[in-house]
């Protein structure tokens, strides 16, 4: 019994810096984040069962923190529609081990930028070049047509050119 919990500590402490980070780039509210978090890795290690080992774990383990994060977030718009009341809280920044103050800044700016896409477009933009799904995937995880997935990424990444480049432009001016 003593080596399953050491087992399962160790797996817990591999698999939350990546699970909490997916979770963080989809999810505004630094409470929301953690809840999820913890909510993922419980159905993780729920389903470790299920796991066939056809694939890499990390994948796996992946597509279950992408089911458990929209199963949250369906269920935070049906709590905001209900109460009517939309509260955020700005994301607090966690620097990684033994990440440089630029890793922190560009981590930063890019949780910026990320912010300014539509939800849809940011979960699309996330899920296929954070994540590495396949547009396929992604419109079965997302529940959605192969076409809408390929319209929220060309738009989303249409957006974050144009905010880059406002960016861009504001900081140029700046610098004259």
């Amino acid at each position: 019994m003593e080596g399953q919990r050491d087992a399962t500590e160790s797996l817990l402490a591999e698999l939350l810096p990546r699970v909490r980070t997916l979770v963080r780039y989809s999810v505004q509210g630094e409470s929301e984040v953690d809840d999820i978090t913890q909510e993922a890795l419980v159905a993780i290690l729920r389903g470790l069962p299920t796991y066939r080992g056809e694939g890499a774990f990390m994948s796996w383990a992946e597509r279950v923190v992408v089911r458990v994060m929209f199963a949250a977030l369906k269920r935070a718009r049906a709590e905001r529609c209900q109460v009517d009341a939309e509260t955020t809280e700005e994301l607090a920044e966690e620097p990684a081990e033994g990440a440089s103050p630029e890793d922190c800044l560009f981590r930063r700016q890019l949780e910026k930028l990320l912010e300014q896409l539509s939800d849809e477009q940011r979960r699309a933009l996330l899920l296929h070049h954070v994540m590495g799904m396949s547009v396929p995937e992604m419109a079965e995880a997302l529940e959605v047509p192969f076409e809408t997935v390929r319209s929220r990424l060309r738009m989303g990444r249409a957006h974050l050119r144009e905010i880059l480049s406002r960016e861009v432009g504001r900081e140029a001016r700046f610098m004259l």
